[in-house]
C-alpha cells in the first residue's frame, strides 16, 4: 500500500500545499510520517492510509477549490486519524513534519 500511496500524496502536497495550509499538510506529514515508522501497528497504518487516501482523491465532500472551506473536510479527516492513532505519533513524526513544512512554507 505505501508505494501505491507514496507518489500520489507528495504530488498533492507539493501541488496543493500552499492552498490547503500549514496545518492541512504538517497534519498529512505526521501521518505519513508515521505511517512509513515500522513500529507503527498495521491497523493504525491502515487508519492513516485511509486518511491520506481521502486527502489525495479528487473526490471530496467539500471540493478543494472553494476558498476557506475547500480543504476543512480533509483537515477533519487528517485530525480524526491522528486523533485515533495519536500513542503511535512519535515526536521525531511531528519534527518531521515540522521541518518539511518550514522547507515549503518558508519566505526566505
Amino acid at each position: 500500500m505505501q508505494s501505491r500511496l507514496h507518489h500520489p500524496f507528495w504530488n498533492k502536497v507539493v501541488s496543493h500545499g500552499k492552498s490547503a495550509g500549514i496545518e492541512v499538510i504538517e497534519t498529512a506529514l505526521k501521518l505519513y510520517y508515521a505511517s512509513r515508522d515500522d513500529q507503527t501497528p498495521k491497523w493504525a497504518k491502515r487508519i492513516v492510509y485511509g486518511a491520506l487516501i481521502y486527502f489525495i482523491s479528487p473526490i471530496d465532500a467539500i471540493p478543494d477549490i472553494l476558498p476557506f472551506a475547500g480543504y476543512s473536510d480533509d483537515l477533519a479527516t487528517l485530525v480524526a486519524a491522528a486523533a485515533t492513532i495519536s500513542a503511535h505519533i512519535k515526536e521525531e513524526h511531528g519534527v518531521q513534519a515540522k521541518i518539511k513544512v518550514q522547507e515549503w512554507f518558508s519566505t526566505g
